[in-house]
């Protein structure tokens, strides 16, 4: 009972998650709500997109919240404790490009935060005009509604009833067990997406058998008895010009892949890397990875320093195999006394990414208006999702602009008051061409 419960907002890109999101902070419930961003573009804008948006909004940048930063979640999870008399529900949007599986299984999984908070639910947002573009192809826009203990059918003024009574039919399918609520700019009643009482495991477990097994931003962990001592770790050329990897002593867990050790990894895996080049030299150290520079055509060599005798865990990003990693001490190698493999991590579509623009300077509003619709006209089934958040000429007031697909409005916002005025414009989508969009934009400049 004194858990804190927390809601998952998630669905494609575009569908109306920030609205919903703006909504329920406006509404007179009487909970103080703490707020977690997570962002696919480049430039980070959600923040200034959410109304109220004060010290309790956390944005995480640096990846996918399903990916690499699951641990960067439950980083700020813990700092949220350290403030905990000022909320009492907390919200976490995903990116439009997440598979909501892994952002649950934190709470389930890490001992620590099933001790402190409860899912209390997964709400999927629908785009009910634009999902049938991406059911089919994207696994990410699949999971969200089969995780979903809420399916929310959005911009249904957008569709007509028999479309909207198919899509119903359609997600019906894919989870019987959600309520379903259909709605226009995500006008919905709060006590239908807040207190829904709790994630359902057993579902969860029964649409993905491995929802329990957990997904780490590394392939493989190996644990090694070492003496004091200086160790070459050799890498040959692989498929990536660079390597993550963590390595710390052993000293009360028993091996690198038990779930102790295992989630230490995954902590320290949230933080930037150390950068190291070759003949650089590396200490243990369980608070952040180790990034190889690996480039260089041949095999290369970094110094790790052995403090004492005892065993060591050393985690990597890819398969040692991959590499023809080693690990020497003179000329004799130090072999694992256990090895163990991960699946790899859950990947996107590689030909789906993000542009950010950044423009010093007022934008005409027409020609900007021009070029977007042209934009859009030729290149609008590629384009999935923009926003931005641009500085009009002749406007004291920020202009807020979002789209989807061909659809696209902007309002004005705020007043710019003392902020630095300055236009940042975030594309997500397909096969996206960098030079021409900065091009383009560049050209609506005042």
């Amino acid at each position: 009972m004194n858990k804190i419960p927390v809601t998952v907002l998630t669905g494609f890109l575009g569908s109306g998650k920030t609205t919903l999101l703006n909504r329920i902070l406006t509404e007179n419930h009487g909970k103080r709500i703490a707020v977690i961003e997570n962002e696919f573009g480049e430039i980070g804008i959600d923040q200034a997109l959410v109304i109220n948006a004060d010290e309790e909004v956390f944005e995480m940048n640096n990846g996918c919240i399903c990916c690499t930063v699951r641990g960067d979640l439950i980083r700020i999870l813990g700092n949220l404790m350290k403030r905990r008399d000022k909320f009492d529900h907390i919200l976490v949007e995903t990116t439009g490009m997440a598979d909501p599986g892994p952002v649950a299984q934190t709470f389930f999984m890490d001992e620590d935060m099933k001790d402190l908070f409860a899912l209390d639910g997964i709400v999927t947002l629908v785009d009910a005009k634009h999902v049938h573009l991406h059911v089919n192809d994207s696994r990410e826009c699949r999971e969200q509604i089969a995780f979903a203990d809420v399916l929310l059918l959005n911009k249904a003024d957008l569709v007509t009833t028999s479309e909207l009574d198919a899509l119903e039919r359609r997600v019906r399918a894919m989870n019987s067990m959600a309520k379903v609520l259909r709605s226009t700019n995500a006008e919905v009643p709060i006590h239908e997406v807040l207190d829904v009482g709790g994630f359902d495991l057993d579902r969860a477990v029964a649409s993905k058998p491995t929802f329990l097994v957990p997904e780490y931003p590394f392939e493989w962990a190996g644990t090694y008895e070492l003496t004091e001592g200086a160790y070459d770790l050799t890498l040959d050329d692989g498929p990536d010009p660079n390597m993550l990897v963590v390595f710390f002593e052993l000293v009360n867990d028993r091996l690198a892949h038990d779930r102790s050790a295992a989630d230490r990894a995954l902590r320290a895996w949230a933080h930037d890397a150390v950068p190291i080049t070759p003949s650089g030299e590396m200490a243990p150290n369980e608070h952040s990875p180790n990034l190889l520079f690996l480039a260089d055509g041949g095999q290369k060599s970094f110094r790790l320093r052995v403090p004492r005798t005892g065993r060591y865990a050393l985690y990597t990003q890819h398969l040692p195999a991959e590499f023809s990693l080693a690990l020497r001490k003179s000329v004799a190698i130090a072999q694992p006394i256990a090895g163990q493999e991960y699946a790899a991590g859950h990947t996107h579509d590689a030909e789906v990414g993000s542009v950010g623009i950044h423009l010093d300077g007022a934008v005409d509003g027409d020609r900007l208006n021009k070029w977007l619709s042209t934009l859009l006209r030729e290149k609008g089934a590629d384009i999935f999702r923009m926003k931005g958040i641009l500085n009009i000429e002749g406007n004291d007031n920020r202009f807020v602009f979002q789209g989807v697909h061909m659809l696209f409005d902007g309002r004005a916002d705020r007043p710019w008051g003392s902020e630095r005025r300055a236009s940042d414009l975030v594309f997500i989508g397909r096969n996206l061409d960098r030079e021409a969009l900065t091009r383009g934009f560049e050209r609506c400049l005042a």
